[in-house]
């Protein structure tokens, strides 16, 4: 059993909180979680045709089943539950009594917000991390990270990532697309994904993606916005402040499992990984989202930018910590050399002496001291977050 690190962050928040609202992606382990950390609790699944009939016919019948609180899965296909959860928790005022999954998260967002403002607290489960798998004894070697990616399944029973991950992507077009948007071009939107894949850990371009996809620019936004709300991808905001210099205003594009990422691109081999011309891109969503994985696991709101001006200055990673500032470069080799620090320095120079610390994440293992700035190996990016709050 692979132990998940997010379980003592959920503990604790459902002895502050009558609720506690889980959302993440399809198959990262949201269910397996909640039925872990609350094995005493029932346990329903909204999924089930007769039991979300039972919801949407009687919702207060079917709440009264669980005198107790229980486990509900897939929160979203009945959102009118949320109002009449509202009045029971008012009623009761007992911590810990419900406990919600969700993998749609704009539209459970938003029905939350209105229904449970106070009454939740809101977690997120993404894919397995590396501390996790290491954990587990399983492969962390980085062609193995970007093949295989995180998806619990794919460690826990052996399979083979290529037709796993194809099946997800098969079943998130069936299932979640027709749920979220009336999909007419399944074909275009098969393409603006792989492309979209081809573009991880570069500035989000919505009209040249949707060039490239023969769409209009408004059906690409919607159509990111949907991968968005189902935890296909997500997008890293660029750093603000009022320094004088001309910024940039895009995100930058990322995917919430690197190996559905490689997977869209065209990897079917680990080897193939070894001269693809994305290896780096792909390494730098990898570590991207190990940082993102520790913020979310100990239920952090992200301060997490990246930074790039007018004048070429860019690093991929700032952490905002009140007025002070971390940097953080991303390299995919397993050596570095001198002009890695390049970047990194040119920013710390221009941000001054809000900058508190200097990192550099490689395709090694060893951790190292070049002069002020730590070399860290790529297992270890997420104790960037631990050091920066």
């Amino acid at each position: 059993m692979i132990q998940r690190h997010l379980a003592p962050t959920m503990k604790e928040r459902s002895g502050q909180y009558p609720i506690v609202t889980l959302t993440g992606p399809r198959q990262s382990g949201k269910t397996t979680l909640c039925r872990q950390c609350f094995p005493e609790k029932p346990y329903s699944n909204l999924e089930r045709p007769d039991t979300r009939a039972f919801a949407q016919s009687d919702p207060r019948g079917y709440l009264e089943q669980f005198p107790e609180g229980a486990v509900l899965d897939e929160i979203q296909r009945v959102p009118e539950l949320l109002s009449w959860l509202q009045v029971r928790v008012d009623l009761h005022n007992r911590k810990g009594e419900f406990i919600l999954t969700g993998s749609h998260h704009f539209e459970l967002s938003r029905s939350v917000s209105q229904s449970l403002a106070g009454r939740t607290a809101l977690l997120e489960l993404l894919p397995l991390s590396i501390a996790e798998l290491q954990g587990a004894g399983a492969d962390t070697s980085i062609n193995r990270m970007l093949y295989a990616g995180g998806y619990p399944r794919i460690h826990a029973d052996r399979l083979d990532p290529t037709v796993l991950l194809g099946d997800y992507f098969a079943t998130y077009i069936e299932r979640d697309l027709r749920e979220l948007m009336q999909l007419r071009n399944l074909s275009a939107f098969e393409t603006f994904v792989r492309l979209a894949a081809g573009r991880t850990g570069q500035l989000l371009n919505l009209h040249s993606l949707a060039a490239d996809s023969g769409i209009s620019s408004q059906t690409a936004r919607a159509w990111m916005s949907v991968l968005e709300a189902s935890f296909i991808v997500f997008l890293l905001p660029p750093w603000f402040a009022n320094i004088g210099k001309r910024l940039t205003k895009s995100p930058k594009l990322y995917f919430c499992d690197v190996g559905l990422a490689a997977w869209l691109i065209g990897i079917r081999d680990e080897t193939h990984l070894a001269s693809h011309p994305l290896r780096g891109n792909l390494f730098e969503n990898l570590v991207v989202l190990e940082v993102v994985k520790r913020q979310k696991n100990l239920g952090r709101h992200s301060r997490l930018f990246f930074y790039r001006d007018s004048n070429g200055r860019e690093v991929d990673l700032l952490f905002e910590d009140g007025e002070k500032i971390g940097l953080a470069e991303i390299k995919s080799g397993m050596t570095v050399a001198k002009e890695a620090f390049t970047s990194l320095h040119a920013v710390h120079n221009t941000l001054g002496e809000r900058v508190q610390t200097l990192s550099l994440i490689y395709g090694g293992t060893e951790h190292q001291r070049r002069s002020d700035v730590d070399v860290i190996g790529y297992q270890s990016a997420s104790r960037l977050v631990d050091e920066h709050g």
